[in-house]
């Protein structure tokens, strides 16, 4: 009986901590999944040598609602933009030519993150279902702020945002559950 019961714990823990993290993949296959499945796609851009990535990673993405959110409503992408990964957007293949594998600390940006104007990390961008920028979002985010982000692309509420006091009365009303 222990060992039944002990069984059913273990299952339990495990499928528990696999529904908490997030489902990454890479640009390219969020691109190929959105032709099969229209569905948004949140984009982490980050460094290896970026210490509020890392911080992001362990705060905010391990987050058990923020990654069932996540995975729920979106698509989600881990892009090292300063790492050699080709990614074909928008009929364009992007890749780093001038990546050193041997250096240590920054590298150069890959061309699809430049493409994308990330000029910090980390910053997480936003794209609709059809692979169009919708926004990005620079800067460390603790799960609650990410969750205002998460919430107002996912829902199209952006979309009714079209000034600065629509924005502010938004953010003010914004009731957070994470």
């Amino acid at each position: 009986m222990r060992i039944i019961l002990l069984l059913i714990v273990l299952s339990t823990i495990s499928f528990t901590s696999q529904a908490q993290k997030i489902n990454w993949m890479t640009m390219n296959e969020a691109l190929a999944a959105q032709k099969k499945k229209p569905k948004k796609i949140f984009l982490d851009a980050y460094t290896d040598w970026c210490g509020p990535c890392k911080l992001m990673d362990k705060e905010t993405f391990s987050n058990p609602k923020v990654a069932a959110y996540i995975n729920k409503h979106f698509y989600a992408v881990k892009f090292n933009a300063e790492g050699t990964e080709v990614v074909n957007y928008n009929d364009f293949e992007y890749t780093n030519p001038n990546h050193d594998p041997n250096r240590k600390g920054r590298n150069s940006q890959h061309f699809f993150a430049n493409a994308l104007k990330i000029s910090a990390y980390p910053t997480v961008v936003f794209f609709d279902e059809d692979g169009n920028i919708i926004s990005p979002v620079v800067g460390f985010q603790t799960p609650e702020q990410l969750e205002l982000y998460l919430k107002m692309i996912a829902s199209d509420e952006y979309k009714e945002i079209t000034t600065q006091e629509k924005w502010e009365k938004y953010q003010k009303e914004f009731k957070s559950t994470f």
